[in-house]
């Protein structure tokens, strides 16, 4: 009942205004959804590893979200949260299992829309397994997709190959569909863009971008995984877990079918050369485990900030698009990942912990002349948000089996604020394949987070955020952390029967 009071406040916050004819139109909706990008590469959010002009210039424009986070830090569940604003044990895609396969007739975002006249789109990476359905149109990846020379499923379901870079592609489409829409309706389009995701392929005009910059270590780098056996577990190690081939790319067979064997002769060219000179400085300290492990971290930076800037400039050209057509005055600008990432922290990449790096996720939104540019929102997002609060902002009526709230009342700072969610729920499944990350769930408040581990091993974590930002300290079973142990125990039990998560449930319910 909440969550409807909330709605209810901002829709009249926001549209009882709407009274001349001049005002009634219904907003544009864009969203720019990318993959593992991560704050940690933003420089909106204070990254000293890359600037990012276009992002930034959301944020600038708009509002930049500084706690937002997800319920399951994995790519498909979190498209399906997207989509549903529900619970990955709602929606049905609790991982990214072969098997996995996203119900596409259920209760999604674009079908409410189009019930509003929106004409909606999906444009880029998919990865549900099943294909759209309810969207006016859309081109999508199959899987993962690939960055050169990307296959495409168009909407008769053929499988065409397009030439181009992956992140060119996606946004000429995208922009296509904009110039050929029916003008007459407000459109929702969702922009999936396939970077950041592993295995980092820049566009070839980037490579180099990032050669000559040293990144320092992240402070938690060496993590020797002390009290904490599921971090110890786990393979997702930048040391012993990325591969030389395919991750960094040494002694890459380019006429081998597969991502590299995909590429143009001059794109191959300009790969070869570029990382036979960084397999010479591989041969030169190979011998050397901890020069090796440096270099394996700069390598690793190098490319997935390559790849991350291609993504900002493209989503600079969508922008210019908006501007240049007139279109931006009216349109809602979010840009958001599925999930964050590590970029070294703990000594990994990847995502799925609910550790900091990987449960927070980056979201900055625009929308002129309705937020005030340079708006910033402290307090706690979650991903079961963005459907609710996208659905609220065009007007039209939440359905109340969506489990997010309206974040509405954030962006005008109404006295509806005070009551803000204080606290949210994680819960991760997928487990052994392909990174050994045992499955969990847990809480997180402002200050503490408590994660309860199941599957191969029962253990509990909890962690005091503000004395121990880079989560290295396990206090759980400390006789002085007893009464707020208890306390986040009984959050934590709380938010499980609020969302109706029977398996964790049964899970805690084992420890009383």
């Amino acid at each position: 009942m909440k969550r409807i009071a909330v709605c209810a406040v901002l829709f009249m916050s926001w549209v009882c205004s709407l009274t001349s004819s001049a005002q009634t139109s219904r907003p544009n909706i864009l969203v720019i959804f990318s993959d593992d990008h991560t704050e940690q590469a933003i420089s909106a959010y204070g990254s000293k590893l890359m600037q990012t002009p276009n992002i930034d210039r959301i944020a600038r424009e708009g509002a930049l979200f500084k706690n937002v986070f997800v319920t399951n830090s994995i790519c498909a569940p979190s498209r399906a949260v997207l989509l549903t604003g529900k619970y990955s044990h709602i929606n049905g895609l609790r991982d990214n299992s072969p098997r996995r396969a996203f119900d596409p007739n259920q209760q999604q975002i674009q079908r409410i829309l189009s019930q509003a006249n929106y004409q909606t789109a999906w444009v880029g990476k998919w990865h549900l397994n099943t294909l759209p359905g309810g969207f006016d149109f859309w081109r999508v990846l199959p899987d993962q997709g690939q960055y050169f020379q990307p296959d495409f499923v168009h909407m008769n379901k053929d499988t065409v190959r397009h030439k181009g870079y992956v992140t060119n592609l996606i946004s000429d489409f995208a922009l296509e569909w904009l110039d050929g829409r029916d003008k007459e309706k407000p459109f929702f389009l969702v922009v999936g863009e396939k970077a950041t995701h592993r295995n980092w392929m820049p566009d070839p005009q980037d490579l180099a971008e990032f050669e000559s910059k040293e990144f320092a270590l992240p402070a938690n780098f060496h993590d020797d995984y002390k009290g904490r056996r599921a971090a110890m577990d786990q393979d997702m190690t930048i040391d012993k877990t990325m591969l030389l081939h395919d991750d960094l790319k040494l002694g890459v067979n380019y006429s081998k079918p597969g991502m590299f064997g995909r590429m143009t002769e001059e794109e191959k060219a300009v790969y070869k050369k570029y990382y036979d000179r960084a397999e010479i400085e591989y041969n030169k300290v190979k011998d050397d485990s901890a020069a090796l492990l440096n270099w394996k971290y700069q390598r690793y930076l190098r490319d997935y900030l390559a790849t991350a800037r291609s993504m900002d400039r493209n989503i600079g050209r969508i922008l210019d698009y908006l501007d240049a057509s007139g279109l931006a005055e009216n349109t809602i600008v979010i840009y958001t990942s599925d999930q964050g990432f590590y970029m070294g922290e703990h000594g990994w990449f990847d995502k799925r912990f609910m550790y900091e790096e990987s449960l927070r996720t980056p979201f900055v939104m625009k929308y002129p002349g309705r937020i005030k540019p340079g708006t910033v929102i402290n307090e706690m997002v979650v991903n079961i948000d963005f459907a609710p609060s996208i659905i609220d902002l065009a007007g039209v009526k939440v359905p109340v089996e969506m489990q997010g709230q309206c974040f509405g009342p954030l962006l005008s700072k109404t006295p509806v604020t005070k009551d803000w969610r204080k606290a949210m729920y994680y819960h991760y499944y997928e487990f052994p394949q392909p990174h050994h990350v045992a499955p969990h769930f847990g809480i997180r408040t402002e200050r503490y987070k408590l994660i309860r581990f199941y599957g191969p091993y029962d253990a509990w974590e909890l962690f005091d955020l503000k004395k121990d930002r880079t989560e290295l300290n396990n206090l759980y079973g400390n006789l002085q952390m007893k009464e707020i142990t208890a306390n986040l125990k009984e959050q934590l039990r709380a938010l499980i029967a609020q969302y109706k998560d029977q398996d964790a449930m049964k899970v805690f319910n084992t420890d009383r």
